[in-house]
């Protein structure tokens, strides 16, 4: 007697992406030209946006880059990365206007001062109509920042639809402070806005002193708290990171790195945090269920992955096999801060 076939388990549904919304911008390095008298540029692909959405894919969580890309020589550049990366984008809009470039010079540290060549491009021209046409259902996250929040005419547009998507998904917000493109009073009077609607805010400790000269991370976080935003982590590039959960705070050291160029190391950063909270199912909402020691562990993590990102040239965030899972992490807990 033959018994029956057993009947087959369905596929494990594949988990809802992590979304992220903003530009991309071919980043021009200057190099050494064969012929003197020239000018010679090494042409990589990043942008803060889309490096996140890179990182977060290389390191296994999936990843659905809204981005408005343009068909020119650069975009296709753009595309064929993010691609290779296996970044969803499915949802990114093909744009007739060009794509943004900036033109980066590096320090001794390997900091790159930009100049940029942004007007009319592809990244800020954003609609209601290429937005509501998004389904955020089921994702737990959508990430977004930088230039497309606050240059115009997109800028408003795509503020309304973080506030929106806010009912039902973890917020993250990177600010990356751009004066040489828009003016310090917009972020300054934006800020506080978005917070209102935000979860985790990332920004670097340059960041802070644009937008608060001469305030403390202390002072700052309780100010961006009181505005709405539950998660603050300031990095502080060699010096680690600093993180205020509510208030309570703790220190994070980065991990010995050798530097090659300091391009991307705030959004693997941000990619490593959220990834990081991904995988223990503590995205999606506003961040109810969070204690400061997934925090730590989670700033750990993405510490080593913003040194892997300085250990190359450019915008070239680790693979997860690169970056094994770290033990929790020893973080240095401040308690609550009066401010």
């Amino acid at each position: 007697m033959s018994l029956p076939l057993p009947t087959p388990l369905p596929p494990a549904s594949p988990a809802p992406p992590v979304t992220v919304l903003g530009e991309c911008v071919a980043d021009a390095f200057t190099v050494p030209a064969p012929t003197p008298g020239e000018l010679a540029l090494r042409v990589l692909p990043g942008g803060g946006p889309a490096n996140t959405a890179v990182a977060l894919s290389r390191l296994g969580t999936p990843a659905r880059l809204l981005a408005r890309l343009s068909d020119d020589v650069f975009g296709r550049l753009f595309r064929a990365h993010l691609e290779a990366s296996g970044v969803d984008l499915t949802a990114a809009v093909r744009a007739p206007e060009p794509s943004t470039l900036a033109v980066a010079e590096l320090d001794a540290q390997g900091r790159a001062a930009y100049s940029f060549h942004a007007q009319g491009t592809a990244d800020w021209q954003w609609t209601v109509r290429e937005l509501s046409a998004v389904d955020l259902a089921g994702a737990p996250c959508l990430h977004a920042g930088s230039l497309a929040l606050v240059r115009e005419p997109g800028g408003a547009v795509v503020e309304d639809f973080l506030a929106r998507a806010a009912a039902t998904a973890t917020i993250s917000l990177d600010p990356n402070v751009r004066p040489l493109l828009v003016g310090l009073d917009v972020y300054r009077e934006r800020l506080p806005r978005w917070c209102a609607f935000t979860d985790v805010l990332r920004l670097s400790e340059d960041d802070l002193e644009l937008l608060l000269p001469g305030t403390t991370i202390e002072r700052a976080c309780d100010s961006w708290h009181a505005a709405g935003a539950p998660l603050v982590v300031v990095t502080r590039g060699e010096r680690g990171a600093v993180a205020s959960l509510n208030g309570e705070r703790a220190s994070v050291p980065a991990p010995p790195a050798d530097v090659v160029d300091t391009v991307g190391a705030g959004d693997s950063f941000t990619a490593g945090l959220l990834h990081h909270l991904g995988a223990r199912g503590l995205l999606g909402g506003r961040l109810t269920g969070l204690r400061l020691d997934d925090v730590v562990d989670a700033c750990a993590f993405a510490a080593r992955v913003a040194a892997l990102t300085c250990s190359v040239v450019g915008p070239n965030p680790p693979w997860a096999s690169q970056l094994p899972l770290p033990a929790r992490a020893a973080g240095q807990v401040a308690g609550r801060a009066a401010g």
